[in-house]
């Protein structure tokens, strides 16, 4: 039977009936997308400047990652890590690559990733730390929901609920390296930390932050963990964020766009912090051919197509764009970030607003908090793409502008 407006599904009845609470979402269906777009249930078409929370770095659908995985579901879907996996061990061959020479461990979800991290730097404390254990992270940070990821973050309001939380963690001020030495004592194995806190609001660590961490990682033989989680896979115009700082972490986690939109987490590790053995960490689904066959594609698209630089590019051309928009607008001002991570504040918190309001005009946007507003589109982006959105962004915050709430 067809389809019609009076037998159309209530998408958003049966989720309320069907699926927990967790979610808060916005009040439309995604049926469908293509490059920079998607289109809802209705068949209203969206410039998607979210991109699945930094997850499609290559669009909606691009034919390199559609082919690999059509291709692969036709060869072998999962096998077990009993064995030897082709698609597994080209992609850490790509990642051993591009980190210098790291070797990887594949998960399923960014969470997964840095557990798997801080259990290996658990396992060098044990080993060359006199058992040391505890994680210095920063406040503002996120590195999951997981009850240990979540001690890790760096934001009370994903903690509150969960206390007690699990012990070995401890937040100090971001781009403070007084305060890390501080904090430092001899249950510190490992410092965790974000080049560009993407969660927290897209806020840049200092050149003089990251290398004043890596250099006391040397001299207390502490592991320095990179979360690359958000920031990785070129969105800074990088392949990792931490390429612009010129240090080298022991521990790189990733997931996100690591496969453009097939779930996937990946944890790296430098020879020094290369401890695992035998029976010491595992996964059933992490590493599977189809996820790995997602990431190769990826990975070359990137690559081949010259994705770090046009994030360079028009990231600085988006930004234009913003300030101008914050040149006009009062109740919006601070527009930063590097490559296509970008964000700007938002007085009287106002973000959730200005976000429902694109929605109307066609432009998916994403507020962090009431009072930061963050736009992470794919790399794949235009000069047009780019002349479009900012064309629907200053429509939505002219809306707003004359909201009496804009006026306080």
């Amino acid at each position: 039977m067809a389809t019609t407006e009076s037998n159309k599904p209530d998408w958003a009845a049966l989720e309320h009936r069907y699926y927990q609470g967790t979610f808060k979402r916005q009040p439309i269906t995604l049926v469908r997308g293509e490059g920079t777009r998607v289109w809802d249930s209705d068949g209203k078409v969206y410039l998607d400047f979210v991109a699945g929370i930094a997850v499609n770095v290559l669009g909606h659908c691009h034919p390199a990652i559609v082919k690999a995985v059509q291709q692969q579901v036709t060869q072998l879907v999962h096998v077990s890590n009993l064995y030897y996996s082709t698609r597994q061990i080209e992609l850490a061959e790509l990642l051993g690559i591009q980190s210098q020479g790291m070797r990887s461990f594949f998960s399923n979800s960014g969470a997964e990733a840095n557990e798997g991290a801080m259990k290996l730097a658990r396992k060098y404390g044990r080993l060359h730390r006199n058992g040391a254990y505890e994680v210095i992270s920063m406040e503002n940070s996120f590195h999951g929901r997981t009850l240990a990821t979540t001690a890790a973050t760096g934001q009370a309001s994903y903690q509150a609920t969960w206390v007690p939380l699990p012990d070995g963690f401890k937040q100090v001020p971001f781009n403070d390296l007084q305060a890390v030495k501080t904090a430092t004592s001899a249950k510190t194995v490992a410092i965790l930390v974000e080049g560009v806190q993407g969660e927290g609001g897209i806020w840049l660590a200092s050149k003089e932050f990251m290398q004043g961490l890596r250099q006391w990682c040397d001299e207390q033989n502490l592991v320095l963990i990179c979360d690359e989680i958000q920031a990785g896979m070129g969105r800074t115009g990088k392949f990792f964020s931490w390429e612009y700082y010129n240090v080298r972490p022991d521990i790189v986690t990733m997931a996100k766009g690591l496969a453009g939109g097939v779930p996937i987490g990946a944890m790296l590790t430098d020879p020094r912090t290369d401890v695992f053995a035998y029976g010491d960490h595992g996964t059933t689904f992490g590493g599977n051919p189809l996820a790995c066959a997602a990431g190769i594609a990826t990975i070359r698209t990137i690559l081949e197509e010259n994705l770090l630089e046009n994030a360079t590019q028009m990231g600085e051309y988006w930004r234009s764009k913003l300030e101008a928009l914050c040149a006009k607008y009062s109740f919006i001002d601070s527009p930063r970030g590097r490559g296509l991570m970008n964000a700007v504040n938002v007085k009287h918190s106002l973000a959730s607003i200005i976000v429902q309001q694109a929605l109307a005009h066609g432009l998916l946007l994403n507020s962090t908090a009431p009072d930061i507003l963050r736009m992470i589109p794919p790399l794949i982006l235009t000069r047009g793409d780019i002349d479009e959105a900012a064309e629907l962004l200053d429509r939505t915050l002219a809306d707003v502008a004359a909201m009496p709430v804009a006026q306080i």
